[in-house]
């Protein structure tokens, strides 16, 4: 779960229909997204949240992915990552996901969650999804940086050898320096970690997750 530099979210917006807009659209990107918007928010990087890990990259896009063999729609993310790195994840697109924007204090982000999510996480401590995502509380998001803030991220992510680098329940960063390091400290493989979509439980909705150096 997300505590965003511990602070909670003073503006929550929902974006109407996520899943059909995309599935109508193909695809679109986060900058694409905070282009549209009738407020300004600087981007000139962003940042995967998945759960503790945090990947930088210079931009985001959101995918419809047909049915195929898995037999249920998708949608993924894949992220442009800083350096030769490789993140992207795919999501379960019939639980019911809402994409929300999130502001405070001059930090914006993006969060995708489903009712699943909600029904079993948050549902008993919070009324709505809105007061849930004011708390920070969603898996899944895409942090939005610019000038010095985006700098900070691109030199702590150039900094080590390591696919990505997380981030602790009280925010503190985590910065492993190799592969081996990242993975032992998630305790997973690479292979493991993309194809259980990181040990996560099934209503989460994550059916792939990638997280990789070349």
């Amino acid at each position: 779960m997300s505590q965003p530099d511990a602070r909670p979210w003073t503006d929550v917006s929902k974006f109407s229909t996520f899943v059909d807009h995309l599935e109508d659209e193909g695809a679109f990107s986060v900058r694409s997204i905070v282009d549209q918007l009738d407020e300004e928010i600087d981007v000139d990087g962003i940042v995967y949240h998945d759960r503790g890990i945090r990947a930088p990259g210079y931009d985001a896009t959101f995918v419809h992915e047909p049915a195929g063999a898995r037999g249920r729609p998708a949608f993924s993310i894949e992220v442009d990552t800083v350096g030769p790195r490789n993140t992207w994840a795919v999501f379960d697109a019939t639980l019911g996901w809402d994409l929300y924007l999130l502001q405070a204090d001059g930090v914006a982000a993006l969060a995708w969650v489903s009712d699943e999510e909600y029904k079993t996480e948050e549902a008993a401590m919070f009324e709505s999804k809105h007061e849930a995502l004011a708390a920070g509380r969603f898996s899944f998001g895409v942090f939005l940086y610019a000038g010095d803030d985006w700098d900070e991220r691109v030199a702590r992510i150039q900094g080590t050898d390591a696919p990505a680098y997380l981030k602790r329940d009280d925010g503190t960063p985590v910065i492993p320096q190799s592969p081996s390091e990242f993975y032992d400290y998630i305790g997973s493989t690479a292979t493991e970690l993309r194809q259980t979509g990181g040990g996560a439980p099934e209503y989460l909705g994550i059916l792939e997750l990638e997280v990789t150096v070349d």
